[in-house]
């Protein structure tokens, strides 16, 4: 079973420097026909202005992943962790039993353009925790790259998840194929940029794919395209 998710469909915050897509509900968007999909939560889309951001606040029992498309963001938590990521870098901040952390664009003239996903942990009240890893454009480009996985089999390459789920990206060039057999019951796979052919359906940036009991993704970039793949239980 295919279940599209149109990019103008999507829910809408936005402010004088905060600009939301929501493919579930988040916030004051609520919407039961997209409370989630399987133990992923949340996935939003946030162009942040300069210089702007989230201020402190707090989380708890979430596998929240942060991934950078365009400018830098900064953060700091309660564990005393923090760091600047930037396109390529993937960043996961295990709320456990609560955490409070910022996320701010720290450039004066540079928008800040992330998707932020919360997947559901394996574990409540874990002890918090934080880890980034960056990976390589010229790698990504030539097909798909595993970027978190559960942490019992993930390497020192991949960034550890307290949960069963599998996020991979592609940026596949213009007329490429990226097929991707599917080991799990449920995958979501995001476009961030270009367009694509996905199980014979169209997708532009913003759109979403949800994919159940399907055995595999046969996917075709029409144009220069990013793309990010979460396989859950």
């Amino acid at each position: 079973m295919l279940i599209l998710r149109p990019a103008d469909e999507r829910g809408l915050t936005r402010t004088g420097w905060l600009d939301s897509r929501h493919t579930f509900s988040f916030g004051h968007y609520h919407d039961a026909r997209w409370m989630g999909f399987g133990a992923l939560r949340v996935l939003n889309e946030d162009r942040v202005a300069p210089g702007a951001g989230f201020e402190e606040h707090g989380h708890a029992n979430m596998e929240i992943l942060s991934w950078v498309l365009q400018g830098a963001m900064a953060h700091h938590d309660s564990t005393g962790s923090g760091g600047v990521i930037h396109p390529g870098d993937l960043q996961r901040m295990t709320a456990g039993h609560g955490i409070c952390h910022s996320e701010m664009n720290p450039s004066p003239d540079t928008p800040l353009h992330f998707l932020q996903l919360w997947i559901q942990p394996d574990r409540s009240n874990l002890t918090p925790g934080y880890a980034q890893r960056r990976f390589a454009k010229e790698a990504l480009a030539h097909g798909w790259i595993l970027l978190a996985s559960p942490a019992a089999e993930a390497s020192h390459d991949v960034l550890p998840l307290h949960a069963d789920a599998r996020v991979w990206a592609c940026m596949p060039q213009a007329n490429a194929h990226a097929p991707m057999a599917l080991a799990s019951p449920r995958a979501w796979l995001q476009v961030t940029r270009g367009s694509v052919r996905a199980n014979g359906y169209p997708l532009r940036a913003g759109d979403g794919l949800g994919l159940h009991q399907e055995e595999a993704l046969d996917l075709q970039a029409i144009t220069p395209s990013s793309l990010l793949l979460v396989e859950l239980p």
